[in-house]
């Protein structure tokens, strides 16, 4: 990774007047059956960023986002939809997240996976991670 100081844009970015750290961080990657690749990926922050503060940000980053679209593809079944019509695939997506949220909220000790299952199965169960997903939202 690489951050420039804001201090050394002499007021390029009038627009951003909080902008700290400009950064990039370059990416391996290897997917299964394919050629490796490089991904610069580029940041702005209102934070005063050393390089290693920006690698350890972008890390948590990826760390969240790889293991929420783990569970929604693992419990949902999120890649093998084949809903792309409008914003249908967009609209699911976010019902998807909701029902996670509300399956997390839910506070027996059974998996999230044992979860949904129950709530598939059982009108009352369903219920209780409906009454656990809405109650944090004070709707009901």
């Amino acid at each position: 990774s690489h951050v420039i100081s804001a201090d050394l844009l002499n007021g390029d970015f009038p627009e951003w007047p909080e902008l700290k750290t400009l950064g990039v961080t370059i990416g391996y990657r290897q997917e299964k059956g394919k050629l490796p690749s490089l991904e610069y990926r580029y940041y702005i922050s209102s934070a005063e960023l050393t390089e290693e503060k920006l690698a350890q940000a972008v890390r948590s980053h990826w760390r969240i986002e790889n293991n929420l679209h783990w569970v929604l593809d693992a419990i949902f079944h999120e890649d093998d939809c084949q809903i792309y019509r409008e914003n249908a695939a967009e609209n699911i997506a976010i019902l998807r997240r909701i029902a996670l949220n509300m399956l997390k909220q839910e506070k027996t000790k059974l998996s999230i996976r044992m979860k949904r299952k129950r709530a598939w199965m059982r009108i009352q169960f369903l219920e209780q991670v409906l009454q656990a997903g809405f109650s944090n939202l004070n709707v009901i």
